[in-house]
């Protein structure tokens, strides 16, 4: 247990902090598999999910819950599965 006040004050902020960021990051996770489960189903489908997943990934960014480069990445990577899917089905 810390001795100074401050110090205590800072390990409850810690502790909330620290729930909030990863129920964030599970929510991101969540949000991302379901996205990739909806590629299956259909264009349309995954297309309002994408924007709802890139909205959840540029929040936990701005929060510092996840690298903004990371985010980027994560949103570049699930650009490049959608539009792969626009092209399988533009080509049949």
């Amino acid at each position: 247990m810390p001795n100074i006040k401050s110090a205590e004050k800072r390990m409850k902020t810690s502790a909330l902090q620290r729930l909030r960021n990863r129920s964030r990051r599970s929510a991101l996770k969540t949000a991302v598999k379901k996205f990739e489960k909806t590629l299956d189903t259909g264009v349309e489908k995954a297309e309002a999910l994408l924007a709802a997943t890139v909205k959840e990934l540029d929040q936990a960014a701005a929060a510092g819950v996840i690298h903004k480069n990371t985010a980027a990445r994560k949103k570049s990577r699930l650009m490049r599965k959608i539009n792969a899917l626009k092209q399988a089905e533009a080509g049949e």
